[in-house]
């Protein structure tokens, strides 16, 4: 160890990370390579992976620590005794938490300096486990990221600092979650260095709270929400397709003109507002090369495509396997 990191390793707290997907490790990345004092990593358990579910994966998170040899815990519990007296033996000043599991006081009232959390939307908008997607969703034009403190009730704590940045209309969940990415490990170390100088003034999200009916909440988005309905508008159904690329993904049901149904993720589109007589989710066929359906006020098209059990492609590759059936 350099003079340079056993002065930082002494200045700054004991610090133990929590985290589990890609998201995190850039947190995680920020906090190694800037010398900042990591004692331990915790994240989940390995998970079976490939086609048979034969082979276990370690999560992003894993893999990084692995790396820079960092002590590290994968809990299947996180109330167990002897996961519980493990991480007490690290004996952290301060826990951070990016991307994991919710956490009981038990764990994150251990450490003397408390545990904070790195959250991708503005709180209090938008708690839940996928900010990133409903923002888009709901159209949004700014979003950001949030360091709190954890409390009982996930994503409530008291606000530490926030950083802002736009949703431009061509955004998918994609590009804003890389985005979020980076703009939280800065987030976090800003975090780390006010609680080491002990310049933090906290502001309570009830505080920032109006009406209750105001909150936009952001729950966990399961297969039956990435459906499209034709029925909406150009704008709804636009910033569903990009709010769920390239994970999970809207999908649609295009009827063939034998009556069949082709399944398919739509991962890129256009908006075109103009009126029709056409029935919604009904395919344009004025212009073969292109596949444009239907929507309330409008067409959506397609750019990129995946057809269930083919690989993701440009609407054009699509249509030259698929014209036959369609139009």
């Amino acid at each position: 160890m350099s003079i340079f990191t056993d002065q930082l390793a002494n200045k700054y707290p004991r610090i133990v990370f929590m985290g589990t997907p890609d998201f995190a490790v850039e947190s995680l990345r920020k906090l190694v390579e800037n010398g900042y004092n990591v004692v331990g990593a915790v994240t989940t358990p390995d998970k079976p992976a490939g086609k048979h579910h034969s082979v276990l994966q370690a999560s992003p998170v894993k893999e990084f620590a692995i790396s820079q040899n960092l002590p590290l815990l994968q809990p299947e519990k996180l109330k167990d005794a002897g996961f519980l007296e493990q991480l007490s033996a690290w004996n952290a000043d301060l826990q951070i938490v990016v991307a994991f599991r919710m956490l009981p006081e038990v764990v994150w009232d251990m450490p003397r300096l408390g545990t904070f959390n790195l959250h991708a939307s503005l709180l209090p908008q938008y708690r839940g486990a996928a900010p990133i997607q409903r923002a888009i969703i709901n159209g949004e034009k700014e979003t950001g990221v949030t360091t709190f403190f954890l409390t009982h009730t996930i994503d409530t704590g008291k606000i530490i600092f926030q950083e802002r940045t736009p949703i431009e209309p061509a955004d998918t969940a994609g590009i804003i979650h890389d985005r979020l990415m980076l703009l939280g490990a800065q987030l976090v170390i800003k975090t780390v260095d006010a609680i080491s100088n002990d310049n933090i003034q906290t502001v309570d999200q009830g505080a920032l709270i109006i009406n209750e009916s105001d909150l936009k909440p952001a729950p966990k988005i399961f297969n039956d929400a990435c459906e499209i309905d034709w029925n909406k508008t150009c704008d709804e159904i636009y910033n569903l397709i990009r709010g769920l690329s390239p994970y999970p993904a809207a999908w649609t049901l295009l009827k063939t003109n034998k009556g069949e149904s082709i399944h398919c993720k739509i991962f890129e589109s256009e908006k075109i507002i103009q009126s029709h007589s056409l029935s919604p989710g009904t395919i344009d066929c004025s212009d073969k090369n292109c596949l444009k359906i239907a929507a309330s006020d409008g067409f959506i098209q397609v750019k990129s495509i995946q057809q269930a059990g083919k690989k993701r492609m440009s609407s054009e590759d699509f249509l030259r396997g698929n014209s036959h059936l369609l139009f």
